[in-house]
């Protein structure tokens, strides 16, 4: 039997568990290949487990949230994918304990309804709480950072602590989990202390929020804002300065309405939206002499 085949046996009891599942199925772009194993865990505890299980084979793991803020390969992802549905939530006073799988928007919006200040700007951010912590997620002069206390994390392991924020170093879109500083290590769930608000108000303050980024971002297919902002200029007023407002590849496209989201117009490959993507570093480069860095990351088996 193989590693993998006996990694399926032990997940089994864990959760609902797939061979072969295409991740478009999957991902706001509705863009990647098959996973060679697929398990949807409901709880920290199977999350955990199921970690530890694969570290165990000797398996690669992918913790996928919501499935956005990723590129994955047409080949799709070796090893094990995690779907994550842990959604176990605490309140205690100011305080949230939050589960790594809850979707950040929906969390965001209903500490607003409850008079919690502190995430009005993620209302309508898509990812998970874990994925927001991974990236320091953020959005109109907000980012988790402000709100953000502690986190349990499992090592490679099994064993799981709590990591005060400060230890994570969280940046403008990033920690040290992007910066490779944790490979192998996930987020359980997080620990938030927000402010005293008015429900109202902060309804509002959603609202207007929701309208503006209705306002400015294209509907459809994609998995959010490509690049980061450089110092220098924001990335959508460079790639459209390069001339790539609208450009085509297959059925990928950079977006008429936002230069800055590349967009899935139909049934585009992973490659064909990539090559849009270095294409975009490519020319600003030439042109302005600035890296852009991307916030999607690329996942999976790439050659």
């Amino acid at each position: 039997m193989s590693a993998l085949e006996r990694l399926a046996a032990a997940l089994e009891p864990l959760g609902e568990l797939r061979r072969a599942e295409p991740l478009a199925r999957h991902t706001t772009f509705g863009i990647g290949g098959p996973a060679d194993l697929f398990l949807t865990v409901r709880s920290g505890e199977a999350l955990g487990r199921a970690l530890t299980a694969a570290a165990d084979a000797d398996v690669p793991v992918f913790i996928l949230g919501s499935g956005s803020n990723i590129l994955v390969a047409d080949a799709g992802i070796r090893g094990l994918v995690i779907d994550n549905r842990a959604r176990a939530e605490q309140l205690d006073g100011l305080t949230a304990r939050i589960e790594s799988g809850a979707s950040f928007a929906a969390f965001a919006r209903r500490m607003c309804r409850r008079g919690l200040d502190g995430l009005a700007w993620a209302v309508g951010i898509p990812g998970t709480l874990g994925g927001a912590v991974v990236y320091n997620a953020g959005a109109y002069g907000g980012c988790l950072a402000d709100v953000l206390r502690r986190v349990r994390i499992q090592e490679p392991s099994g064993r799981a602590e709590w990591v005060d924020a400060a230890d994570l170093r969280l940046v403008y879109r990033g920690s040290r989990f992007t910066r490779g500083e944790l490979r192998g290590r996930a987020v359980l769930e997080c620990e938030l202390e927000l402010f005293p608000g008015d429900p109202a108000d902060l309804l509002r303050r959603a609202a207007a929020f929701d309208e503006k980024r209705l306002a400015a971002q294209p509907r459809g297919r994609s998995a959010g804002s490509t690049f980061k902002n450089p110092p220098e200029a924001p990335a959508w007023k460079l790639i459209d300065a390069v001339g790539m407002r609208g450009m085509r590849r297959g059925d990928a496209a950079v977006s008429d309405k936002h230069a800055n989201f590349f967009v899935n117009e139909g049934n585009a490959a992973a490659a064909d939206v990539r090559w849009l993507i270095e294409e975009a570093r490519r020319r600003v480069f030439e042109r302005f002499g600035i890296r852009l860095e991307t916030e999607v990351e690329f996942v999976g088996a790439w050659t």
